[in-house]
């Protein structure tokens, strides 16, 4: 499971709250805000009158209830749970919302070599990072090798729709993608209401389109990769797209003086070590950016570099220095710095 761990910035939006900035057309700014997938979503829509906030807020509400049913891990009855407690050698027909992200998991791991994993699962929970919390210890090499036979995208079929495993004890974990598309899932509905200025997070996944209230584009600010306190790394100004990052200086267990990241190597079974701290992506897919992210993080510094850069990403890296942080931009990247 990955946790997010990009904290934006989003300028005077507790403010904005009780004072709506209104454009001189007489659109405001209005904050819709709730919890899901264990996390908290803010939304900022530019609106006119005409437009019924309560409403919209209560279809994104039962939106994002649906997303939870289809694919959470923590949902002993959803739709992705049962996949993983039955034996799976039949085919199974998934709903629209899960094969979205499943095929997309797929096709990600499958250009990215195997770095994002979505079957990783059973090493993620051994290392207390699932759904099955456990006390801050290393696993066994016994636990670990049990762990790593469940393991491999090659071990899941899927066909459009259909989805199959060769061995009843697969995992699927879609938590690192899961949030991504529910952005996209709140983002596709305030568009459909004819809504096209807003700024939409979960747990610090992004999308945006348009212009804020006064005019202005939305800005954001990805945080520096610290853990002892927030401060801004660097402003950027995505315009119409998502935004996700993934880093691992906050999900951690501490075992005899030595940090465990959450962010486990497929290859490897084990934790990453290596000194890129945050991958930032820019993409018009939250789902896709969400994703990737994850698995430059998994890269390191280097081959996610020359991954990015071979596949035309707007990507930002940060890699610890003897001397503080370093931050590596892609060509496509720097047209979003502010």
């Amino acid at each position: 499971m990955k946790f997010k761990l990009l904290i934006v910035l989003i300028f005077m939006l507790v403010l904005s709250a009780c004072f709506p900035a209104v454009d001189p057309n007489g659109k405001k700014e209005v904050l819709l805000q709730g919890r899901t997938m264990g996390t908290t979503y803010n939304i900022k829509v530019v609106v006119g009158s005409d437009v019924d906030t309560v409403t919209l807020h209560k279809a994104i509400d039962e939106a994002l209830v649906q997303v939870n049913q289809e694919m959470s891990t923590y949902i002993a009855d959803s739709e992705l749970s049962l996949f993983n407690k039955s034996d799976g050698v039949e085919p199974i027909v998934m709903s629209k919302g899960l094969s979205k992200v499943i095929n997309e998991a797929v096709r990600l791991g499958k250009i990215t070599n195997g770095m994002l994993d979505v079957t990783v699962g059973p090493l993620v929970n051994l290392w207390g990072f699932g759904p099955d919390f456990r006390p801050n210890k290393v696993p066994t090499d016994n636990e670990q090798q049990q762990a790593r036979a469940r393991i491999g995208l090659n071990k899941i079929e899927v066909s459009g729709d259909n989805i199959s495993k060769s061995q009843h004890d697969i995992y699927v974990d879609l938590s690192t993608i899961a949030k991504g598309y529910g952005v996209d899932v709140v983002a596709d509905i305030v568009e459909a209401n004819g809504i096209d200025g807003y700024l939409v997070e979960i747990g610090g996944e992004l999308r945006l389109k348009g212009f804020k209230a006064n005019g202005t584009l939305w800005t954001i600010a990805v945080e520096k990769p610290i853990s002892n306190e927030r401060s801004a790394q660097q402003f950027i100004v995505p315009k119409d797209n998502a935004v996700a990052t993934s880093g691992d200086y906050r999900n951690y267990i501490e075992v005899n003086g030595k940090r465990y990241s959450h962010i486990i190597d497929p290859k490897t079974g084990l934790p990453i070590e290596h000194r890129l701290v945050s991958v930032t992506i820019i993409h018009p897919s939250s789902m896709t950016a969400d994703g990737l992210s994850t698995a430059i993080m998994v890269m390191g510094p280097e081959v996610g570099l020359k991954f990015a850069e071979e596949h035309e990403l707007a990507a930002m890296l940060i890699v610890k220095t003897e001397h503080g942080f370093e931050e590596i931009n892609t060509v496509k990247f720097m047209q979003y710095l502010k």
